[in-house]
């Protein structure tokens, strides 16, 4: 096959090889890249090509091979390994600190949001979190259980407004 008949060939087997390349990436950039790299490698390798074979199935082969390189590189650029006798992965969750700011920030804005609360609604309800069961706030409070249970939920209501930006 002459070098004009192998890329007239590969002009139309070309059409066939985008909707492939989009199953493997699942965007259209990423794609395209992929086709023009499967393109180039064709026709850089096209010495390697074997008359009489399927060639649109060789296309579709240099491409996935291109897809899986890729993938297989970009996985080993995202992970690094320490090489110390622990041998623990440096961007794994597991190592992850976290910074106290955050939880003090929302442990401030839970504190203001219960001071809002109406003490009716407040007081069963932090008793309730403290870990007392409905019928020992009730008889504390000496309150029936019905009303124990509306006013923590009302005060879990009104909490979850005044916190609506965590939700």
């Amino acid at each position: 096959m002459t070098a004009l008949e192998f890329t007239y060939q590969i002009g139309t087997f070309s059409k066939f090889l985008r909707p492939f390349a989009l199953r493997l990436t699942k965007d259209g950039d990423d794609a395209n890249d992929l086709v023009q790299d499967t393109l180039v490698k064709a026709f850089t390798n096209r010495d390697k090509y074997q008359d009489g074979t399927n060639l649109k199935a060789w296309l579709f082969t240099i491409m996935k091979n291109t897809f899986i390189t890729q993938y297989q590189r970009m996985v080993r650029r995202n992970t690094f390994i320490d090489t110390t006798d622990n041998l623990h992965y440096i961007n794994s969750m597991e190592s992850l600190q976290e910074n106290k700011a955050v939880n003090f920030f929302i442990s401030e804005d839970i504190q203001s949001a219960l001071s809002k609360i109406d003490s009716m609604y407040r007081v069963p309800f932090m008793l309730y979190f403290e870990g007392f069961k409905y019928h020992e706030i009730a008889e504390e409070l000496q309150l029936p259980i019905g009303t124990v249970k509306n006013r923590i939920f009302m005060a879990r209501r009104d909490l979850k407004n005044h916190l609506h930006m965590y939700a």
